[in-house]
């Protein structure tokens, strides 16, 4: 499919709006791991996501990571493109979990179809909504939620997202995604095995008993 069946409002913009956004994106291919958005002062464009899986994470003065939110096919990232949204104060970076494909929007052409277009403008606004939901409901989970919930909620979430129940992942992987360091997950995780609802193995973990951990992350 073409950029037009991914960008969700195509059909409420002018053919003019249209043709300035087809010409302006720029499809790009990154392998795993590959940074594609590094702090505010980097206003890369918005990121159209086409297929993979792209992270958002913000790094902490110690340099522990923790994830704002996750990207996958179809979603639209306006946190890349920092100079549209001079409010926001806070450096982000973009990385892609898997090997993925993404439009690059330039920033200055989606200002002027934002600014010529009341439906990219509702739909700014409700992308910038959503997400800002997403960090209200992450802090709510690190200042309220103990850590064996949240990391009984992550496996569970990482379960459904990679549709096995086997996740090929490391402790420091879950450590950055939950802000935490990697020895705390470690004993967390050690303490799931022990209560057999995950099993360990090199760079893997299994749930083993979904039901517990779905009872202990709603406790």
């Amino acid at each position: 499919m073409d950029f037009s069946s991914y960008f969700p409002i195509w059909n409420q913009l002018t053919s003019d709006q249209q043709n300035k956004l087809s010409s302006g994106a720029v499809l790009r291919s990154v392998s795993k791991d590959t940074i594609i958005h590094n702090g505010s002062a980097n206003c890369t464009g918005l990121l159209l996501v086409r297929s993979g899986q792209l992270r958002a994470y913000i790094l902490s003065d110690e340099g522990r990571e923790i994830t704002i939110y996750r990207l996958f096919e179809g979603d639209i990232c306006l946190l890349s493109a920092s100079c549209i949204i001079r409010s926001i104060q806070f450096d982000i970076t973009i990385c892609a979990e898997k090997d993925s494909q993404f439009w690059v929007i330039p920033a200055d052409t989606y200002r002027q179809i934002m600014e010529e277009s009341t439906a990219a403008a509702n739909y700014t606004n409700e992308i910038m909504a959503s997400r800002f939901s997403e960090v209200m409901w992450l802090m709510e989970q690190v200042m309220w939620k103990s850590f064996d919930k949240r990391l009984a909620s992550f496996l569970l979430e990482e379960a459904a997202v990679e549709g096995s129940d086997s996740l090929k992942i490391t402790h420091e992987v879950i450590a950055n995604h939950l802000g935490s360091a990697r020895e705390v997950v470690t004993r967390m995780l050690r303490y799931f095995q022990s209560e057999h609802m995950v099993t360990l193995s090199r760079g893997t973990v299994t749930l083993s008993d979904r039901k517990k951990l779905e009872q202990l992350s709603h406790s």
